[in-house]
């Protein structure tokens, strides 16, 4: 049975890429679908998703009556990846910062692990575009949650991720309490402390041409006591395998 990926687009406001990045992704591979969720954008990006949908099977689209954040928009993604049975659940941005290109080393990195992470902080990965005060508050704040959370990634905070279904029906994902972009480090550290493998794979992030940044100092904040919070969950986990308690 051929393997099936689904690719998960969150919009909101978004009608200037939406078309563009839809065709591409699904251009990159047969087995990739699309499932665009839109937030009742009012610029008119669900009415752009809906006749893409008509046009080609292989684009989906779901409708939530208002905006209620990124991490909302992807646990709906999650479940409807779940319930049609996809092997491979994507993230990814629809601004082009994540760009289609790295669909295929995401689908070949998948194979040897559970989580493939696109990463801009290992070799080969990086950023374009970003002022240096972006630059650092992203990497800096990649470094803090490594050191108290304990999750060994590069970059927790990236946004471009292949998951196998297992992992997702693994998660309670209606009681992740993140929903900003630190919504991007509880899910890897939940899937992390369930014993999943993730790998990272380098990517080029590259800051949007057309449309808004969702970027603000409340997503920061939540950030940084989102992860003291995870950081106090890992304290019994990291004391077992510092003393190698349960090891067989």
């Amino acid at each position: 049975m051929t393997e099936r990926a689904l690719v998960l687009l969150p919009t909101y406001n978004e009608k200037d890429n939406i078309e563009k990045i839809s065709r591409q992704v699904i251009a990159i591979d047969p087995r990739i679908e699309v499932l665009i969720v839109d937030d009742n954008s009012p610029d008119g990006t669900g009415q752009i998703a809906d006749r893409l949908s008509a046009e080609n099977p292989r684009i989906k689209v779901l409708h939530r009556a208002d905006k209620q954040g990124l991490g909302r928009a992807y646990v709906a993604g999650f479940h409807y990846g779940i319930e049609q049975k996809y092997d491979y659940i994507f993230e990814m941005d629809a601004d082009f910062s994540h760009q289609p290109k790295y669909l295929t080393d995401h689908l070949k990195n998948i194979q040897t692990c559970d989580i493939s992470l696109g990463s801009r902080y290992i070799k080969g990965g990086g950023v374009e575009n970003w002022p240096k005060t972006r630059w650092a508050i992203s990497y800096y704040a990649n470094v803090y949650s490594r050191v108290v959370t304990g999750l060994p990634v590069r970059d927790a905070t990236g946004g471009f991720k292949c998951f196998r279904r297992r992992v997702l029906e693994s998660l309670d994902l209606d009681n992740i309490r993140s929903n900003g972009y630190s919504f991007q480090i509880e899910v890897s550290f939940r899937a992390w402390l369930h014993g999943f493998k993730i790998r990272e794979t380098p990517i080029v992030f590259i800051e949007r041409e057309a449309g808004h940044s969702k970027f603000s100092k409340k997503i920061i904040y939540e950030a940084v006591f989102m992860v003291l919070y995870l950081g106090i969950q890992s304290i019994p986990f990291r004391v077992k395998r510092l003393f190698g308690f349960g090891k067989k």
